[in-house]
């Protein structure tokens, strides 16, 4: 308690004591009223103010300014006086007056004008403002003249523990690893006080906890937050609330407070080891599951979090590691079982499987926990499933010569159902993939036959797909390739690997090799091409060219002599005759082109034709070209001109593929009757080119030229018009060059003001034998010869 005494003691004169030690020579405190007095001169000159100073009236300085303190907060009855102003040349005769002015002057602090008396009129606030500048005159009360000079002064507002401390970043939240050990740094935190920090202990601030014991400890200067047990377990418990304090006043009684709140979590880390939920687990699976599907799941339960919590999965032992597999789920924390082989009920019904989950990340620190692993067993059912059938070979690779017989058997493929049942199989071939239907198979025992001829020129590779089908349940259908092969045969003779054409130079040298050629055969033998090649029997004594074949399978051929003229042969022909070395061996005989050029000295080819010969008057051969040219160009043009005026001399009568139609003149005038000779010309209705009595037909080319017996000439008047038209009609029965059928043209428009109407008998609803033309004598004597030639057709027609 003594010591408590003294310190309450210290910090209640402290400030007193600092405030006496930096007061200035020249303020005075009043005893009285506790005033504070601004005037000149030193204390002793503010006590005794001797007469000697009165006489001398030496000059002094009028103001010696220092501080004021006022306490904040201040909230008495009456103004709190502040303190006084007095100068030396105030005689006491209230002939000076007093101004303020500055921060706050006459409306906060007030002067008394005649004893210069300074009050705080308003309640002051150390945190808001902590010192005002005034500015203080002596003036003369009559005349507002100055005295002196004006001078400023400071007021200080003195502080007092009015402000409570505060956590401006509150609240915290802070982290701190499980199972730390003790002293283990968490945070720290921090509270400011608006108070003055050098004025007593106002701002001196002690930390504490008021909640979060035992857990938690706070350092009381510093802040400093650390755990107080050890080894805390966040599977126990991961957030703890820590509620701390801040008092001013170094922590004594009458201080004020503050607090916040600090939330800790306890961050995970790997102390706790993988569990399987169960230690047996049972899975089933049909027998004709895909590769690669899920079978089933196994979970190992970790108390830890995040990667802490990570397993890995794997199978350590058991009858169906080739089988399965088991990978790791790392959303779900589990591991997924899947089949990685085909299964068969038929010949294993159940497997078992020993799986292991381990932590990926494993902290050192806690190794002495134990392992951090866990194992279980699995057992896995194999169902029954009707599969497809299944062929002894996943691919088939067969081979057959191209000049294999028809419908001989290639080769054949087998499948069984590996059910119990054992259903049939039926064979088929997928014809998409054998669009030219090529092949064939037995759709009982699978043997393939050909079904087309074989050419291995054209195709080495036939690739089909066989079907296997259960004939109990069609669903069930498996498909294999077959790969054929076509062997090859020696079917094809050797020939020219090009067209050749050998030059010979007129100046050439016995000997000289003119042309080297080469053979190609379009089959391909095991042991690769060998060609011989010869000349015809008749032609091995060849005067002029012989042969030589090379080391790399090709022949030269070879000039015999010199003095070749193409004068005399321009072109020579050479007929090779080329064999293979197949079983049995092919030959075929190759002619081949040797033309006789001229050469320069040098062998090179200038000329291969007769030009110089032909032309020796030294015509060359483009201007020999530009004459054929001209003269082409001619004769185009005198066809062009022959065509075009036999097309304008053609008679438009009739066109070569037009029907026939006959010549019909329309005329007004109707005559008037057989006895009316002198109406018109019977001329107008003969053909200008049939005045001979011949008017060929122009809608068919005639094979045969018909030639008519010689007619009476017409005669341009008096012709007999019945007469005239059986000629005609005779003649027309008479030619073989005629088409068999008649032409009819018909005529909408009938002329105007025709008492008869209508003369056609197109439209007539009866047959020709049911009409009868007599009616046509009633229409007067214009129409009465008409009925007779009607009349006289149809009885020719009954007899």
């Amino acid at each position: 308690m003594p010591e408590r005494l003294a310190e309450m003691l210290l910090d209640l004169w402290t400030p007193l004591i600092i405030l006496w030690i930096t007061l200035p020579p020249c303020i005075y405190m009043a005893p009285m009223n506790q005033s504070q007095v601004l005037m000149s001169g030193s204390p002793l000159e503010l006590n005794r103010l001797t007469e000697e100073q009165r006489i001398l009236n030496r000059s002094k300085r009028g103001w010696v300014w220092n501080q004021m303190f006022v306490l904040e907060e201040f909230s008495g009855p009456e103004p709190i006086l502040v303190g006084r102003l007095h100068t030396d040349l105030d005689p006491g005769s209230k002939k000076i007056k007093y101004i303020l002015s500055g921060d706050g002057a006459g409306t906060i602090f007030q002067i008394n004008d005649v004893t210069g008396d300074i009050h705080a009129i308003k309640r002051l606030d150390r945190e808001e403002k902590a010192e005002y500048t005034l500015t203080a005159q002596a003036v003369d009360w009559e005349t507002n003249k100055p005295l002196e000079p004006p001078s400023e002064f400071i007021i200080k507002v003195q502080d007092i523990n009015d402000n409570a401390p505060e956590f401006l970043n509150g609240p915290y939240h802070a982290t701190v690893p499980e199972m730390s050990i003790l002293g283990t740094s968490v945070t720290n935190v921090t509270a400011t006080d608006a108070d003055d920090p050098v004025y007593g202990n106002s701002a001196k601030l002690v930390y504490s906890i008021l909640e979060g014991q035992p857990y938690f400890s706070i350092e009381p200067e510093t802040a400093i937050i650390k755990t107080a047990l050890p080894n805390m377990d966040r599977e126990a418990k991961e957030e703890y609330l820590v509620v701390i304090q801040a008092k001013d006043m170094g922590g004594h009684s009458g201080g004020l407070s503050g607090t916040t709140t600090l939330t800790v979590t306890l961050t995970d880390v790997n102390d706790n080891p993988p569990k399987f939920a169960q230690s047996l687990y049972h899975f089933s699976v049909p027998e004709d599951v895909v590769l690669g599907t899920a079978i089933g799941r196994v979970k190992a339960n970790d108390q830890d979090i995040g990667e802490n919590a990570q397993s890995s999965y794997d199978i350590i032992d058991g009858d169906g590691t080739a089988l399965f597999e088991i990978t790791s789920d790392a959303q779900a924390q589990d591991g997924i079982i899947r089949l990685r082989k085909p299964l068969d009920f038929e010949t294993k019904k159940s497997y078992t499987l020993k799986v292991e989950a381990a932590n990926v990340h494993i902290d050192p620190r806690f190794s002495g926990r134990g392992p951090f692993k866990d194992t279980a067993t699995v057992k896995i059912v194999v169902e029954d499933a009707d599969e497809p059938p299944v062929f002894s070979s996943p691919t088939y690779l067969l081979e057959v010569h191209e000049n294999a017989a028809l419908n001989s058997v290639i080769g054949q493929v087998t499948a069984r159902d590996p059910d119990i049942t054992s259903s049939p199989i039926r064979f088929s071939i997928d014809r998409h993939t054998d669009l030219e239907r090529q092949f064939n198979i037995n759709a009982d025992d699978g043997k393939i036959t050909l079904a087309t001829p074989l050419d291995r020129e054209l195709s080495v590779w036939h690739n089909i797909t066989i079907i296997a089908t259960e004939i109990r349940n069609h669903s069930q259908i498996s498909r294999v390739p077959v790969a054929i092969k076509v062997l090859d045969v020696n079917d094809n003779a050797p020939e020219f690997a090009s067209e050749y054409e050998a030059f010979l130079c007129e100046n050439g040298k016995p000997g000289q090799v003119i042309q080297t050629v080469s053979a190609m055969d379009k089959d391909d033998p095991k042991n690769g091409h060998y060609f011989l090649y010869s000349l015809l029997p008749e032609m091995v004594n060849n005067p002029n060219f012989t042969i030589k074949k090379n080391e790399d399978n090709s022949l030269s051929i070879l000039a015999k002599h010199n003095g070749f003229n193409r004068q005399k042969q321009e072109v020579y022909l050479l007929p090779i005759v080329i064999s293979d070395s197949g079983n049995p061996p092919l030959s075929s005989t190759s002619t081949l082109t040797i033309r006789v050029c001229g050469c320069s000295s040098d062998g090179v080819v200038q000329s291969c034709n007769v030009e110089a010969y032909v032309l020796p008057i030294g015509l060359s051969m483009g201007a020999l070209i530009a004459i054929l040219a001209c003269i082409i160009l001619l004769l185009v043009i005198v066809v062009l001109f022959v065509t075009l005026r036999r097309h304008k001399n053609e008679p438009l009568i009739i066109k070569d593929d037009e029907d026939v139609r006959e010549n019909i003149i329309r005329y007004d005038d109707e005559g008037g009757g057989e006895e009316d000779t002198e109406a018109f010309d019977i001329a107008t209705l003969q053909n200008p080119d049939g005045i001979n009595g011949f008017l060929p037909r122009k809608d068919i080319k005639p094979d045969l030229q018909f030639m008519p017996r010689q007619g009476l000439a017409p005669v341009p008047n008096g012709v007999d018009v019945d007469e005239f038209i059986n000629v005609r009609l005779h003649e027309a029965d008479n030619d073989p060059t005629a088409p068999p059928y008649d032409s009819i043209q018909i005529y909408g428009y009938e002329g105007r003001g025709s008492v008869a109407g209508s003369l056609s008998s197109l439209e007539s609803t009866t047959s020709d034998s049911d009409q009868n033309f007599d009616y046509l004598s009633d229409w007067g004597p214009r129409f009465k010869r008409l009925g007779e030639l009607y009349s006289v057709g149809e009885s020719d027609k009954e007899t």
